[in-house]
C-alpha cells in the first residue's frame, strides 16, 4: 500500500512542477515548445486520474470498515494508532484530489494556450489580408 502513496506523492510533485513551469512568464517559443512537449505526455499521464479515484474509494472502504476506538475499553496506544490512521487517510484524501486538480489544471493552462496561439494566427490572417 505504502508504494502507491509514493507513486501518487511522486506523480503531485512532478504536476506541480510542471503546472509552475506552465504559469512561468517564458518566451513565446519556448512556450510554445514547453506546451507542445507536456500535451504529448498529458494523454498518456491521465491514469492519475481513475489511479486517484480508485484509492479514494480504498479509503472510503477502510473508513467505513475501521474499528472505532472511542470508548473507555481503548488503551492510549490503540487511540493514539487509531488517530494516526485518521490522519493518515485524511493525508490520502488530499493528495488525491490535489492530483486530480492539478492535472486539470495542467490540461486546461494548454488548452488554452493553444487557442490563444489559434486566434492570433486568425488576427494575423485577418491583418494580412
Amino acid at each position: 500500500m505504502a508504494l502507491q502513496w509514493m507513486i501518487l506523492t511522486y506523480v503531485v510533485a512532478a504536476e506541480a512542477a510542471i503546472a509552475f513551469l506552465l504559469t512561468l512568464p517564458s518566451p513565446k517559443a519556448l512556450k510554445s515548445t514547453l506546451v507542445s512537449l507536456i500535451s504529448l505526455i498529458l494523454q498518456p499521464s491521465m491514469f492519475i486520474v481513475p489511479f486517484a479515484g480508485f484509492q479514494l474509494l480504498d479509503i472510503y472502504w477502510k473508513n467505513e470498515h475501521r474499528l472505532m476506538c472511542s470508548g473507555e475499553t481503548c488503551t492510549a496506544a490503540e487511540r493514539d494508532r487509531y488517530e494516526k490512521s485518521i490522519f493518515k487517510a485524511q493525508r490520502n484524501v488530499i493528495l488525491c484530489f490535489s492530483a486530480c486538480l492539478l492535472y486539470w489544471c495542467i490540461y486546461r493552462v494548454c488548452k488554452y494556450h493553444k487557442e490563444i496561439q489559434s486566434m492570433e494566427e486568425v488576427e494575423k490572417r485577418y491583418k494580412e489580408e
